[in-house]
């Protein structure tokens, strides 16, 4: 089977099919893109084919989850304290009162009598002086017991960060706080000679810490065990009925004055809060249940067995007030426990068994 070659013919062309053959022949340079890309381009490209950015998060939140308005004006209604406006009205109406039966008795008084009326305005007067009298004291007192804790956190600062501000700061405070005192006359005059000298800031705190804290701690270990041994003996002796109020009466006299001695001097006030302080304190460092190592070395010590069940819970409310105490000494110490060593739960411990062993034994009947 032969096969023809094709042989070469000539065609004529039109005017215009020229410019449609030439722009044919540019049309293939071009890189061709597949129909789906281009598609998927013109999708990328497109504003429609991306999700708005508002549905699922919200710019001035950031990464916080979208809260409603509504749920928003609750939450801003529940910060509204109506407890605290309750309060205040209250007194305030208490006051109002007091103020209207008080104008009036001196009124009567005055109807009745002018010498009466006299005698009831100066007892009036001598009450409003008193009332303002503990006002101020109370707010001394707080004022006092925060200036400890910021004390205390300076010299920590000092301490950490071998600050000199911050160690400059906790002498001129422990000068303003001990200068005008008896028992630490010494220690202040140590204090005054270390300033003369070149030392680092963290070596003049350690340094105030054993010129001054050292009779303080021995005196507040003495107000612990003592407080202790009393409410163990209270424990033991009271009526069940009374014996909540006056453990707790106790350990609100052994605050007192444990902040009178690192120079707090609260009032009223000021030892509520510093007794809910020491809670707070208790309840983050986990101190408000005996241990099994306490449980164990008072049975251990054969307390639990020799004596009645009184003297035992005696025993615990002593060592829970021993707690109470450490926990009040940290609080209240202007200095934190650098060179000296911080008093155990164990040394009063010892106390409280000292206590047991002594009332057992008085237990005991004579042979």
């Amino acid at each position: 089977m032969s096969h023809d070659p094709r042989k070469p013919k000539a065609f004529r062309l039109s005017q215009d099919e020229p410019e449609q053959a030439a722009s044919r022949k540019e049309e293939p340079q071009e890189t061709p893109r597949p129909r789906a890309k281009t598609k998927t381009a013109s999708k990328a490209r497109s504003p429609r084919a991306l999700p708005a950015p508002e549905i699922e998060f919200d710019e001035d939140s950031g990464d916080q989850p979208l809260v409603p308005a509504v749920a928003r004006d609750h939450t801003m209604q529940k910060r509204f304290k109506w407890g605290a406006i309750l309060v205040s009205a209250a007194l305030g109406l208490a006051s109002m009162w007091a103020g209207l039966a008080a104008t009036r008795l001196i009124e009567d008084l005055f109807a009745r009598n002018e010498v009466l009326g006299w005698i009831g305005s100066g007892l009036l007067g001598l009450v409003l002086l008193a009332a303002l009298a503990i006002i101020v004291r109370e707010i001394f007192g707080l004022m006092r017991l925060k200036k400890l804790g910021t004390t205390q956190a300076d010299a920590a600062r000092a301490i950490s960060a071998d600050d000199a501000r911050a160690a400059e700061a906790t002498l001129s405070d422990l000068r303003a706080i001990y200068s005008g005192r008896a028992d630490m006359r010494w220690g202040m005059a140590q204090l005054k000679d270390h300033t003369k000298a070149i030392m680092d800031p963290a070596d003049r705190i350690r340094l105030a810490e054993r010129d001054l804290m050292v009779p303080l701690d021995d005196e507040a270990s003495r107000i612990i065990a003592r407080t202790a041994r009393r409410v163990s003996v209270i424990t033991a002796v009271a009526p069940a009925a009374l014996d909540i109020a006056l453990v707790g009466a106790q350990n609100l006299t052994m605050l007192r004055e444990l902040a009178t001695l690192y120079g707090g001097r609260p009032g009223t006030l000021g030892t509520m809060k510093l007794a809910r302080m020491v809670a707070g304190h208790l309840a983050v460092t986990g101190g408000l249940a005996l241990s099994d190592s306490v449980i164990s070395h008072l049975i251990g010590k054969g307390l639990i067995g020799r004596l009645s069940a009184r003297f035992g819970e005696g025993a615990v409310n002593g060592i829970m007030t021993a707690r109470i105490g450490l926990a009040a000494m940290d609080l209240c110490r202007p200095l934190p426990f650098l060179t000296q060593d911080r008093p155990g739960l164990s040394d009063f411990m010892r106390e409280v068994v000292k206590f047991g062993d002594g009332a057992a034994a008085e237990d005991k009947p004579e042979k």
